[in-house]
């Protein structure tokens, strides 16, 4: 098979980069030059792994892409930029029929969804990229059909640890709330305690120092009514690598869909895991 073209946007983001590294090295993919990127960029052009890419600010993106289209025609772009930016970008790709990957969390989502749905593209969404942690929300999402209100009495709690420059609440710990409500237990996003202060992070949670610019720390425990049982569930990430392996399988299975010629449609990745038998 014919490498696939990509464009990853939200360099010199450090998700972002280090995608570009991991794609750079994948004989899967042809990586384009260009990256969207925020109007607060102040420079033209970042280095990754020895390769200059382009950064293309807001105002310069209609003129840009006619550019790289000439090169590259069809691509798949891959969206690690700021919660922001999500829907504004949203809709740039679907304008100019441009499949895409959505890793970046926040925005308004349903919006999200719309654009894509009214548009002749697909698309994965997706709050998280990491495939472990997307298996786990597809066993929470099996007991919470199976066994409704099975912690009927429980009270919840969630806390999240991200590193300083993750501005929004953990989108994986939102989609968990749902699980989690259906299971009998009410709790809102809002109760999730969020993390963002390195020296507690270090000093309380315990998280590596070489670690503290870039994890996802998660703990959801249930307490009995009368506190006589605990059930806690901890899934901990050091580092970005495993975002950039589960991003990069979403690539290839959106590829197949583009091929396939399915337009409007939005996929997860539970629906890339499925595919690759994983």
């Amino acid at each position: 098979m014919a490498p696939i073209p990509i464009m990853i946007n939200g360099i010199p983001g450090k998700v972002a980069v280090n995608l570009t590294e991991h794609a750079l090295s994948d004989e899967r993919f042809t990586v384009i030059p260009f990256s969207l990127t925020g109007p607060e960029i102040e420079a033209d052009t970042h280095m990754v792994a020895s390769v200059a890419f382009h950064l293309i600010k807001p105002g310069q993106r209609d003129e840009q892409l006619r550019v790289v289209q000439k090169q590259y025609n069809r691509f798949i772009s891959i969206d690690y930029t700021h919660p922001a930016a999500v829907n504004a970008n949203g809709k740039f790709y679907c304008t100019h029929e441009l499949p895409f990957v959505m890793g970046t969390t926040g925005g308004d989502r349903d919006e999200l969804a719309r654009t894509v749905l009214n548009s002749n593209i697909p698309a994965v969404i997706a709050p998280n990229m990491a495939k472990q942690i997307v298996g786990f929300q597809a066993m929470m999402a099996y007991a919470a059909e199976t066994f409704p209100d099975l912690f009927k009495g429980y009270t919840l709690s969630i806390r999240e640890s991200h590193q300083k420059g993750k501005a929004d609440t953990s989108g994986t710990a939102k989609a968990m709330v749902g699980y989690f409500n259906r299971l009998g237990v009410p709790f809102s996003a809002d109760d999730i305690i969020m993390e963002r202060d390195p020296e507690k992070q270090q000093k309380v949670w315990g998280i590596p120092a070489e670690y503290l610019g870039g994890h996802g720390w998660h703990t959801y425990t249930l307490v009995s009514a009368d506190q006589t049982v605990v059930f806690e569930f901890t899934h901990n990430i050091n580092g970005r690598d495993i975002y950039a392996e589960g991003s990069l399988d979403a690539v290839c299975f959106l590829h197949d869909q583009v091929s396939a010629g399915v337009k409007g449609r939005i996929f997860s990745m539970m629906d890339v895991l499925k595919k690759k038998g994983a």
